[in-house]
């Protein structure tokens, strides 16, 4: 059986997931590029059987919009969820993506990146096609639990060549920043294909731990201006002062307007406990450091030479 969950859990997710949307506020599609523009999701609170999501979506906010309204009903009604989650929600992005072409009221142009974390109990996993990141705090270190799917990237870009597709200026074929998105069906082939654009999710699983603090998921506008480490450390200092995640978010979205982000942002902060992150005490050594004759020699004779 692949990672299965009972059913139980299934009742978590909707009554769950409806409070973390209530309590949030979703950033789709692009506004302009500027900071009156910028705007950010609000963060939430651990909650078990939630899935935090995250779309940044370009060329309308139509594939944005629809795909936060219906991808987490798409996972939790396919026929394998949820003995079979990790293939459920790879039959919900393909749902979604090939729902994003038949729908005639929406403008085919239109695409967006998903991101995607699952949590039941203290099983994760992550789903990710597109640029967006998800980042876990781990006692004060930053592990990535995706992959950016950038054109240049060596994998993507073995992988959108094989299959006829260009890349030109770090653009594929020319017209999109991303090497996985859901829609853009202007550049997809038809339906069923395998072309150089593609919506398969990665996937990631972990089993949380009491080290695992908590988890940041954001868009390009944010990584593109700092490190994973960077936000993570932001956040561990913010939790120990407040601990309120969603002034976390709000702090890494200062810090990317302060670098210059040329992008929107979306941040979330998802905590894995209600209590602010302990300090970490770094073991005092016992060991007494002497320098060696020959050594302090040396070092005289630098000393008298200043």
């Amino acid at each position: 059986m692949e990672n299965g969950f009972c059913k139980e859990d299934l009742s978590d997710i909707e009554e769950n997931q409806e409070e973390l949307d209530q309590s949030s506020q979703s950033n789709i599609g692009k506004p302009p590029r500027n900071t009156t523009g910028m705007r950010h999701c609000i963060s939430q609170a651990t909650l078990a059987g939630a899935s935090p999501l995250v779309f940044d979506g370009h060329g309308g906010i139509d594939a944005a919009s629809f795909t936060q309204k219906n991808l987490l009903s798409f996972i939790v009604e396919d026929m394998h969820f949820p003995s079979m989650v990790k293939r459920a929600i790879r039959n919900a992005f393909v749902k979604a993506d090939n729902a994003l072409a038949d729908t005639q009221s929406l403008d085919n142009t239109s695409g967006t990146t998903a991101l995607t974390a699952l949590i039941l109990g203290r099983t994760m996993l992550i789903a990710n096609a597109g640029d967006s990141r998800a980042v876990l705090g781990k006692r004060g270190r930053a592990i990535e639990l995706s992959k950016d799917h950038k054109p240049n990237t060596t994998s993507e870009k073995l992988r959108i060549e094989k299959l006829g597709g260009v890349i030109y200026d770090g653009y594929l074929n020319g017209q999109l920043s991303v090497a996985r998105a859901l829609g853009d069906w202007h550049i997809k082939g038809p339906k069923g294909s395998k072309g150089p654009l593609s919506s398969e999710p990665e996937l990631e699983e972990l089993v949380l731990s009491e080290e695992d603090e908590f988890l940041i998921m954001g868009c390009d506008g944010l990584w593109d201006v700092m490190s994973s480490q960077y936000a993570v450390t932001i956040v561990r200092k913010e939790l120990m002062l407040h601990n309120d995640p969603e002034r976390c978010s709000k702090e890494l979205v200062r810090e990317a307007l302060k670098r210059n982000t040329c992008d929107n942002l979306t941040v979330l902060v998802v905590c894995f406990s209600h209590d602010p992150p302990p300090r970490i005490e770094i073991p005092r050594t016992q060991r007494k450091r002497s320098i060696s004759a020959e050594g302090l020699d040396l070092l005289k004779g630098v000393l008298s030479d200043i």
